[in-house]
């Protein structure tokens, strides 16, 4: 029945034509070696730059005893949440369950999350000031988006290979890839916060002989930080997944107790493991969520 179908046609339209083939793979690659070899002493810099932050704060968060970090979160979470203890006992109970099972579990976490939160700030950090110049040029904007698009669906695996290119393994190749993966939806958040503030108070702003600056830092950011802190929160919660994934590029944490855990069919540690990344990323996520929704409820009363 197939042959008599490719019958039908020429030659021309069955098989496909090899000399339109697209070498994306050697263009791939000549690319980043050129990167490599033209700019590798500016990616040698940005990656010392890296660590020593990631240093500083994985061993600042190892050498604090688990009493502070239990009792900083919780209350972290209290007052931030309009002192809602019902959230605060749910985060204090996550942060005491990660090390009930195996003690060693929390220092791994405290791994994971030094690196987690190195690549949020520089999520924000980048992704905060993008997300404003799109909400103010459109055709930037038409630019940024499908770059945005073409992040979030690329499956994150991909994001490993230049970054061991780029930056060897270890833990800044894991805070690059973690970037690239985790930052659209801190820009996308940004830009559409901004877009839906009521133009009636940008007019109220303008009358009133405001100029740019001050309208986007007095007027326009203050009413779109409720959508910038959700887009922290999906960037928070996209770094700790890519941070667990990253483990295959030698970055320490709970990453690497799963990876172990199927590599040796140990079911008991890699569940002890995934179970201690599902506790962080609750602990992460209600404190961000809790966070943010300061901003809501102010903006509920202004």
């Amino acid at each position: 029945m197939m042959n008599f179908i490719r019958g039908l046609f020429p030659e021309w339209a069955v098989e496909w034509p090899k000399n339109l083939n697209l070498p994306l793979n050697k263009w791939t690659n000549d690319f980043v070696e050129w990167l490599v070899t033209e700019y590798g002493v500016i990616f040698e810099t940005a990656s010392d730059a890296i660590l020593v932050v990631l240093v500083g704060m994985e061993r600042f968060l190892r050498d604090l005893p688990w009493v502070v970090v239990f009792l900083g979160v919780g209350a972290l979470t209290f007052f931030s949440s309009g002192r809602k203890w019902g959230l605060t006992a749910l985060v204090a109970a996550c942060m005491f369950f990660i090390g009930l099972t195996d003690p060693r579990l929390w220092d791994l976490s405290m791994m994971t999350l030094s690196v987690m939160l190195v690549s949020t700030l520089i999520c924000i950090g980048v992704g905060v000031p993008v997300g404003i110049a799109i909400s103010r040029n459109d055709r930037m904007r038409d630019m940024v988006l499908p770059a945005l698009d073409l992040m979030q669906t690329m499956p994150s695996f991909v994001y490993l290979i230049p970054a061991i290119m780029l930056f060897g393994l270890g833990a800044v190749p894991a805070v690059f890839a973690t970037v690239i993966y985790a930052i659209p939806p801190v820009i996308r958040l940004t830009d559409l916060g901004i877009r839906l503030v009521d133009e009636d108070i940008v007019e109220a702003s303008d009358a009133m002989g405001a100029s740019k600056r001050q309208k986007l830092i007095r007027v326009q950011i203050p009413m779109a930080l409720p959508n910038i802190m959700q887009g922290v929160n999906q960037t928070t919660m996209m770094a700790l997944a890519m941070v667990v994934i990253a483990s295959m590029i030698g970055t320490r944490g709970l990453g690497t107790e799963v990876l172990i855990g199927l590599q040796q069919l140990n079911v008991g540690r890699a569940l002890e493991a995934g179970v201690a990344i599902v506790l962080l990323a609750i602990v992460m996520d209600r404190v961000t969520q809790a966070y943010g929704g300061r901003f809501i409820r102010m903006d509920g009363r202004g």
